[in-house]
């Protein structure tokens, strides 16, 4: 991997998550100097020492610019942000309105590059959180700053959940037949190095970048065959109906006009239900259909990798929010 032989300082948000660890490893290795505005109490586990930890929260207005920023010049913010559930109030709150304050800090403060790992359902918004993000994206591109916008494919950890069920003998569960959406999933190492890489390539600025992970788009179906592959067993599918999810998302949702509590659980149904029903790919307008072939590939690790390393024991399983299963 080639170092930059000019460093930038780098102002990193979100570091504490799988893929902000991942980008902070990144940064590193390619010579920049990375800061990480992290939660009071956050713990540094995976972050590199070399990573200079600052906490604050980027909640409030002024904590990026006096606890992350501190009057000093940073080249760049690289922010992997995310809502945890995705529930309408903490997508807006961080998707959207802790992603600006972190924008306005970083313009006030002279910062000239912004890159931002956004996600690639953004296509097709039928969410609250995509909604958020989405609404970001378009201040970032009128802010005047040099913009990257990363929307990466499915990550190893939100199609890893049945990992430990499978190998506990019982089936894998799929939607439909398990070919009803097909994803490019991306190892977070592979993903923190193309956000790092961003910074060294100036072909990615004021760019919408979707990217996958290498090989070809896998199905849930495959997805089930290579790990009973892997395990060395006959596969067997548990078949679950959509209709099952659309009525479970129907019923919260009517049940939350009357108690609000349960008006996150139904956005939940229905986070469940895209992610079943869409695919992670590029979306051809034109062509109203999702495209394999027109989604990039970056990095060298495969999702059967990583089932590979889970089953010996070699990586831990850190399930996302956002996972179906």
């Amino acid at each position: 991997m080639s170092i930059r032989s000019h460093p930038q300082r780098v102002l990193l948000l979100g570091a504490t998550g799988t893929i902000g660890r991942a980008t902070a490893r990144a940064l590193l290795r390619r010579g920049h100097e990375v800061s990480c505005l992290v939660r009071p109490g956050a713990t540094a586990r995976g972050l590199p020492a070399e990573a200079d930890l600052r906490p604050g929260d980027v909640r409030d207005p002024q904590s990026v610019a006096r606890d992350g920023l501190r009057g000093e010049r940073f080249d760049a913010v690289v922010s992997c942000l995310a809502s945890r559930t995705g529930a309408p109030a903490d997508a807006w709150a961080i998707d959207h309105l802790a992603q600006r304050h972190s924008l306005h800090a970083a313009r006030a403060a002279g910062v000239g590059r912004f890159v931002l790992l956004s996600a690639i359902c953004v296509q097709k918004p039928q969410l609250a959180f995509q909604q958020a993000k989405l609404a970001f994206e378009a201040e970032l591109q009128a802010s005047g700053l040099e913009w990257t916008i990363v929307r990466p494919t499915a990550f190893f950890k939100s199609l890893s959940g049945q990992v430990a069920r499978v190998k506990q003998g019982r089936p894998f569960m799929v939607f439909g037949d398990g070919t009803l959406t097909a994803c490019k999933p991306i190892a977070d190492d592979d993903l923190g190095d193309y956000l790092a890489g961003c910074l060294d390539d100036p072909s990615r600025i004021g760019r919408i970048l979707p990217i996958g992970g290498p090989g070809p788009a896998i199905t849930p179906r495959d997805q089930a065959l290579g790990l009973f592959e892997l395990l060395g067993r006959p596969m067997r599918l548990r078949h679950v109906p959509v209709g099952l999810l659309d009525g479970i998302a129907g019923v919260l949702g009517a049940a939350g006009r009357v108690v609000p509590a349960l008006a996150d659980k139904a956005e939940f149904a229905r986070i469940g239900r895209y992610y079943a029903t869409e695919s992670m790919l590029v979306w051809d307008e034109a062509a109203q259909r999702y495209d394999a072939q027109a989604t990039p590939s970056a990095g060298t690790q495969t999702l059967f990798d990583h089932y590979a390393r889970l089953i010996a024991g070699q990586a831990r399983h850190e399930r996302g929010d956002h996972a179906v299963f």
